[in-house]
């Protein structure tokens, strides 16, 4: 990663703008944050599995909480794996650099794109043509402090708490539009453990990731970030949004 190895804030940061209210900044929760960005930023290759739980509202209105699980590789500055499993079959993403293939599990279908040669620039462009999200891309962007400073109104260390018997500390950060509580690993490597964004002009919906089986720097065979089309999958292509 070594500071080019960049993502995009694609959970928390474009869908709002901006205010000019007086913020409360808590100086403790922006140290915190300022350590989880610094190790991750400074690494070379990582693994983690995450858990999800998102709300969505069904026709009638009605909130229906959907869950997906995920593993993720990556080697900066331009490899990335990150398999999704979820209630509607799931998908993946392989990038090797010069392209992105995407495979639905679902519909046995895949696409192959060209990409730019870095993830940050990839993640951007995947985002901005196709709305394509990739998991737990937020906390690998280098700006993850300057971001979350700028774009909500208060930020708060709240204390230690306990998630799934490990010490974490707990921020919170308020806009007119979310509220988000992060966790973050007491131990030396400042490791993210658990967000929960709030979206409080949707009904109050809810997604909450939990992260697991962090391997920092693990040495990641290249041929993994390869895409190999299984037996009878058919190759489609999509328009841009």
């Amino acid at each position: 990663m070594k500071k080019v190895f960049l993502s995009y804030m694609v959970l928390i940061i474009p869908f709002f703008g901006f205010t000019q209210k007086l913020k409360e900044i808590d100086s403790t929760a922006v140290y915190i944050l300022d350590q989880m960005s610094e190790l991750i930023g400074d690494l070379n290759s990582v693994k983690f599995s995450t858990t999800t739980s998102f709300d969505k509202l069904n026709d009638e209105g009605n909130i229906v909480t959907q869950y997906s699980t995920s593993e993720v590789s990556m080697v900066g500055p331009n490899k990335l794996l990150a398999k999704t499993k979820s209630d509607k079959g799931g998908h993946g993403y392989w990038y090797n650099g010069e392209y992105l293939s995407y495979y639905s599990y679902a519909e046995n279908n895949y696409l192959i794109l060209e990409t730019p040669d870095n993830i940050i620039s990839m993640v951007d462009d995947m985002h901005t043509r196709f709305d394509f999200k990739f998991p737990a891309i937020d906390f690998f962007y280098p700006s993850f402090t300057d971001d979350i400073i700028e774009s909500f109104d208060s930020i708060q260390y709240l204390g230690k708490r306990t998630v799934e018997e490990e010490e974490c500390y707990q921020i919170m950060a308020i806009n007119n539009e979310m509220h988000v509580q992060l966790w973050v690993s007491e131990d030396r490597n400042f490791l993210p453990k658990k967000m929960k964004i709030i979206y409080k002009n949707q009904n109050n919906i809810q997604y909450t990731t939990t992260f697991t089986s962090w391997e920092l720097n693990p040495q990641i065979p290249e041929a993994i970030f390869e895409f190999l089309p299984p037996p009878n999958a058919k190759l489609i292509s999509i328009l841009e949004k």
